[in-house]
């Protein structure tokens, strides 16, 4: 009788122990945990299975787990050669791509470890499976982050090297000429009648295209790379380029705020003056706007940077096309710099282009 009792009370022990780790089981939705007989059919099988490939339990219990994986993988024969080596050492992990009941991929986390009996005797394998999608996708979005940052930096890198060249070289031979052509000017004058050097404006016209040629190899070694950004910092370049910009385009502009004496990475300071040089280029293209202000402050955490205007602004439906390149562009540089742009706007009230950035990811370090 005592026996009897015993054996009833050790059995419903049981039963107890295997309820608990059936409701352990099922209340894991992040990872599908499923069991495999010894010839790789799907035995069990929990709700993050479902959840992760789409297939109910009746849809899929005694099925070959091969129809988890793609087409290649199956042909080429990997679900045997896991299940082999799962059998051969006790476990076997894995990354790779899986396929969802609809057809979809996802890129899985997949543990295999072979289950035996109290005689050593295999009797199928447990297998563990994690959807690291998401994971992989942010990896690969880091990854072209930092690919187009360091693109970014070669190309400010060629722009700095060509804009040297184009002051140093181009810059200095044009001086050059023009003095030669004034010398040769000085020597007409003795052997030339004054009447005649009164009437050739030869020399003249060649002065004032060696003057324009000047002009225009130090703008386009500006826009190339701002030498007011190497020598005297973000403050400087900026209230520059509005100058410039109010000059060039008309429309009234002018640069508020400091970074005082904060000493910003180099990437930071040609980020923050592209952005501001791309924003205020749409400006003038687009905004029909009498009047931009360009704003740079910092607080304890954060430098804030914008560019307003009074133009048209953007339509009400408006969205970021694909091929809106210069906008892309701002965002790219700003989330490269860990922070945030925005862009507001209304018809008829202007757009504004906010960016904030911490200050941690663009202070240099002594």
């Amino acid at each position: 009788m005592a026996q009897s009792q015993f054996s009833n009370s050790a059995n419903l022990s049981e039963i107890e122990i295997d309820h608990r780790y059936r409701l352990l089981i099922d209340a894991v939705v992040d990872y599908a945990i499923f069991m495999l007989d010894r010839v790789g059919n799907v035995a069990s099988w929990n709700p993050g299975a479902q959840r992760a490939k789409g297939y109910t339990s009746d849809e899929i219990v005694g099925r070959h787990f091969a129809i988890f994986y793609t087409r290649e993988d199956a042909e080429a024969g990997k679900p045997a050669r896991l299940l082999a080596a799962a059998k051969a050492r006790g476990r076997v992990e894995d990354e790779g791509w899986r396929v969802r009941k609809d057809g979809s991929r996802f890129w899985a986390s997949v543990i295999i470890t072979a289950v035996h009996d109290e005689t050593g005797e295999l009797i199928g394998f447990a297998k563990i499976t994690r959807d690291l999608t998401e994971s992989l996708r942010l990896a690969e979005l880091e990854r072209v982050s930092n690919d187009s940052a360091l693109v970014q930096q070669a190309q400010e890198n060629e722009r700095r090297r060509i804009a040297r060249e184009l002051h140093d070289d181009l810059g200095q031979r044009t001086s050059a000429l023009k003095m030669k052509l004034a010398l040769h000017e000085m020597e007409l004058v003795k052997y030339v009648a004054p009447d005649v050097m009164d009437r050739s404006d030869s020399i003249r016209e060649l002065a004032e295209q060696m003057d324009g040629l000047a002009t225009s190899i130090r703008r386009i070694a500006s826009d190339l790379r701002p030498p007011m950004l190497d020598d005297l910092g973000l403050d400087a370049a900026l209230d520059w380029m509005t100058g410039a910009f109010e000059k060039h385009y008309g429309v009234s502009s002018r640069f508020e705020g400091s970074i005082g004496e904060l000493r910003l990475t180099d990437l930071a300071a040609i980020s923050l003056y592209r952005v501001v040089q791309e924003a205020l280029t749409n400006v003038a293209r687009h905004a029909k706007a009498t009047h931009a202000t360009v704003a740079l402050s910092i607080d304890g955490r954060n430098c804030h940077l914008s560019i307003d205007d009074d133009g048209v602004g953007l339509p009400k439906d408006w969205s970021l096309r694909p091929d809106a390149f210069g906008m892309r562009g701002m965002r790219e540089r700003i989330t490269q710099l860990g922070g945030a742009l925005e862009i507001a706007s209304r018809p008829g009230n202007g757009v504004t282009v906010s960016a904030k950035v911490p200050l941690p990811r663009i202070t240099a370090r002594d």
